[in-house]
């Protein structure tokens, strides 16, 4: 009895030390990620963020409607990058992870130039992004953005 109790518990603990190891890589990736979009956005690299996006993703930007698919996902961008230039930087707030889901709230700061007045204003928002594990890889699902500092 005593070598089963014991065999039990020691393959309980390595599963519980391999489930946290994954758990701890997948965090990892996903910081990864939104460190890889940060710095896609402020290099304007549409192709980059679009590398981000898994298939049938929404990108849901203040004061528009959802951009649906990757079409209409990378208009958007392109159409952002056109009009303003992003230097910000994201503060990772948490990172939840349920199975091949997961969640980040961010927060982002820094300088808007706004590309047709050559004005720099200051930006600050609010975001939540979801992820689904595709391919074995964390992609974006659904990303939304909102002011925290809305424009005078």
């Amino acid at each position: 009895m005593k070598h089963s109790l014991s065999k039990w518990l020691t393959t309980f603990a390595l599963l519980s030390i391999n489930g946290l190891a994954y758990a701890s890589t997948d965090e990892e990736n996903i910081r990864a990620l939104l460190h890889q979009y940060e710095n896609a956005l402020n290099a304007s690299q549409t192709e980059k963020i679009m590398s981000l996006y898994g298939e049938q993703s929404v990108f849901m930007p203040q004061h528009a409607p959802a951009q649906i698919g990757e079409v209409t996902i990378e208009q958007a961008y392109i159409s952002v990058f056109n009009t303003i230039k992003l230097n910000v930087q994201f503060t990772i707030h948490n990172v939840e992870i349920i199975g091949n889901t997961a969640w980040a709230r961010t927060s982002s700061a820094g300088k808007t130039t706004i590309l047709a007045a050559n004005v720099v204003v200051t930006e600050s928002n609010n975001e939540l992004f979801i992820f689904e594990r595709e391919q074995g890889k964390w992609k974006i699902h659904q990303y939304l953005f909102a002011t925290s500092q809305p424009r005078s």
